[in-house]
């Protein structure tokens, strides 16, 4: 694993970009991705980083998205206390007591996730979980005025606080966002790498806006790339913490990256997942196999495009997924880097008629 990516990491893990409010995080892959691509942007504001090989076509486009989960202002109480709306899939019980930024017009405030205390609940109450909507937002105001004054408006969004952090074994890195900062800096590690390898074809590497709320920007940059194939870069579930059972989630932390043979957004192409699998082999990269019937990634827009698109997602694993702190093996970042240069330089158009059929 190269500094550069683990520094990146860092860079767009800590970067606030709930769905709609994704500019940050496009900032700073615009910086990093000047003088390896040319960037442009499609309406929604996802990113678009073309670099020709040897050979403008075929186009292959890989994927990750800009945005994290995480919350808007609805209202405010007449207390002070902020009502909000969750952006993308929460479970209530890694919510409460969480510290979070609110980006008001006139600037962040720090604020925590609260609700009902359980020391004056029922015995019956404290059995069940808080639901959202009786949950709020803290951020120190005196009352609906204050709150006002501060510069908070309903639509403000509010993004999960966590420093990105190397743990034990510094391998495993801490951190917010993981899904899917990891899909955006494997983007700009993957165009890097390209510098440096011939390939015949054209390739787009992408960052798309607002994944969480219904794979969206997918649609649309799908549509200004019109690829031939397309692969989604993002994240997956770690099976590897008690209590989790090896059929209800297959990923570890430094397996390799994991092929999703199955998501609610997409059936992958067979020939396509049989081509990387058998590249993977090839060039003696690890990797993991993953079906999740709940949720889906960019690729289930993205083989929808036209008269469609042979695709497919690879995913890192990552532990505590769609929470405040995720953790991911920078062994993983890199295994999927390698594994997508080498599935992209044997990609010559002769290789996608065959997988393609057309």
């Amino acid at each position: 694993m190269s500094e550069s990516i683990n520094e990146l990491l860092a860079e767009l893990s800590e970067a606030p970009g709930v769905p709609g409010f994704e500019e940050p995080v496009r900032a700073i892959l615009e910086r990093r991705l000047s003088g390896l691509a040319e960037v442009s942007s499609d309406r929604l504001g996802s990113l678009i980083a073309r670099k020709e090989g040897t050979a403008a076509s075929p186009r292959i486009m890989f994927a990750g998205h800009m945005d994290e989960i995480g919350f808007m202002v609805t209202s405010i109480t007449e207390e002070g206390f902020l009502r909000f709306q969750t952006l993308g899939g929460w479970w209530e019980q890694v919510m409460l007591a969480q510290r979070v930024v609110v980006y008001t017009r006139k600037g962040q405030l720090m604020g925590v996730i609260g609700s009902k205390p359980p020391h004056i609940l029922s015995p019956e109450e404290r059995k069940k979980v808080v639901e959202k909507k009786d949950m709020f937002i803290d951020i120190g105001a005196a009352g609906k005025e204050e709150a006002e004054a501060l510069g908070v408006r309903p639509g403000d969004p509010v993004v999960p606080v966590c420093p990105y952090t190397p743990l034990a074994n510094p391998k495993y890195v801490m951190g917010k966002a993981f899904d899917n900062r990891v899909g955006c800096a494997l983007v700009v590690e993957v165009l890097r790498r390209l510098q440096e390898v011939p390939h015949p074809n054209a390739v787009y590497g992408v960052a798309t806006v607002q994944e969480e709320v219904g794979l969206r920007g997918a649609a649309t940059s799908t549509y200004a790339v019109e690829p031939d194939i397309a692969f989604a870069l993002d994240t997956g579930i770690a099976g590897d913490t008690p209590g989790v059972a090896p059929h209800e989630a297959q990923e570890k932390l430094g397996k390799g990256p994991a092929i999703l043979i199955y998501d609610a957004s997409l059936v992958p192409h067979r020939r396509l997942r049989d081509f990387v699998l058998d590249v993977a082999e090839e060039a003696g990269i690890p990797v993991q196999f993953e079906a999740m019937p709940g949720g889906g990634t960019d690729a289930g827009r993205m083989h929808l495009f036209g008269r469609g698109v042979p695709s497919l997602a690879i995913a890192v694993p990552v532990r505590y997924i769609h929470s405040h702190a995720g953790v991911v093996h920078l062994d993983d970042i890199e295994n999927t880097a390698r594994l997508m240069v080498e599935v992209i330089r044997r990609l010559d158009a002769g290789r996608v008629k065959e997988i393609t059929g057309a």
